[in-house]
């Protein structure tokens, strides 16, 4: 009688389970067994990604089904990237791709975020884009230049106005959105734009003459691109998360193997809306980190090579724009802990 009860219990619907009737036929005990091999699914990590392709490669692990393989239940969302942030500020999303730069200014606007594994670093996608006839950083002194001010270009120019000896003051700053920089350089009104791939690109296609005469490949390690965890999700969910980095990671050897190079860029052209030839350009001009390469950049330090030295420079940068009053303790930013215990 018994044995014939928990057979039909175990084939029954949790719903259906009456407590009352199984504590006096089986016994608390086998009552809490039940109703624990009864729990539901987990809810999916729900993470939102936009246009860049260190973050449109988790574009790969989704269509072959790696996630499923790795039994992790996740739900990416697609977003322009400031879009993207914003749901994640409104507790729309359990993670978001950003640069290191962003996730500070996501944090000190009330959105606690913590990087749990940097995907890459820009290396010539982000550009500073002159007019015909300026061929360096130099010539653009006393000029004007198209750029969203306080967005991670700003930091880029900073830079390369240091390497020639000007500052900000040397040049007029005119602030104009990231996806209009193109039109804004082809109508005269700026003699230089900075903007990343593909809308720097497309200032260079829109402008015959114009070029790219500073890009992020002059300072390695400037802009880091990150997946950022709300602390609550990554404190309740960390085995899964776990599994997640362990997916980017097949992802990036997938991505570095030579034979792969095809299907690599039809998955991720497809998702961009441009040519598998048109994204080869794109992938050049980013450094996407293997394993080892993470590990070395998650080590701390005080230059562009360490994320800790390029948040904290980042960090100085955004007080000194008033993106933000206080300084970000760049630690509580940074959980490398998932990366490191990572084995080849």
């Amino acid at each position: 009688m018994a044995r014939l009860l928990n057979t039909t219990i175990q084939r029954t619907n949790c719903i259906n389970l009456k407590f009352s009737k199984m504590k006096k036929l089986l016994g608390i005990a086998l009552v809490i067994t039940l109703f624990v091999g009864c729990k539901e699914e987990k809810k999916p990590l729900k993470i939102g990604y936009s246009d860049w392709p260190g973050w449109v490669a988790w574009d790969i692990a989704i269509t072959k089904g790696w996630f499923k393989e790795e039994g992790v239940n996740v739900e990416f969302s697609w977003f322009e990237y400031v879009a993207s942030m914003d749901a994640f500020a409104a507790g729309q999303l359990d993670a978001v791709t950003m640069t290191n730069g962003d996730a500070l200014v996501t944090g000190a606007t009330g959105a606690a975020n913590v990087m749990i594994l940097v995907s890459d670093y820009s290396n010539g996608n982000d550009m500073i884009v002159a007019a015909p006839g300026i061929d360096s950083i130099a010539n653009l002194k006393g000029k004007k230049i198209g750029i969203e001010i306080g967005f991670v270009e700003h930091l880029l120019l900073i830079e390369g106005l240091k390497s020639v000896g000007l500052t900000e003051a040397d040049v007029e700053l005119v602030n104009v959105a990231t996806h209009q920089t193109a039109q804004t350089l082809a109508s005269g009104e700026v003699s230089a734009i900075a903007a990343w791939q593909p809308n720097s690109g497309e200032a260079i296609k829109a402008v015959p003459g114009s070029k790219a005469i500073y890009t992020s490949a002059n300072v390695p390690g400037l802009i880091y691109d990150a997946l950022a965890v709300s602390p609550t999700s990554l404190s309740s969910r960390r085995e899964d998360w776990a599994k997640v980095v362990k997916v980017w990671y097949r992802i990036v050897d997938y991505i570095n193997d030579p034979a792969n190079e095809k299907e690599v860029l039809e998955i991720m052209s497809s998702r961009a809306g441009v040519t598998p030839a048109e994204y080869a350009v794109f992938m050049t001009g980013v450094k996407i980190l293997s394993l080892e390469e993470s590990k070395e950049v998650l080590k701390k330090g005080d230059t562009f090579k360490s994320v800790y030295g390029s948040t904290s420079i980042v960090d100085q940068f955004n007080i000194a724009n008033k993106i933000y009053k206080a300084p970000q303790k760049v630690e509580d930013y940074i959980d490398p802990s998932l990366v490191l215990e990572m084995e080849k």
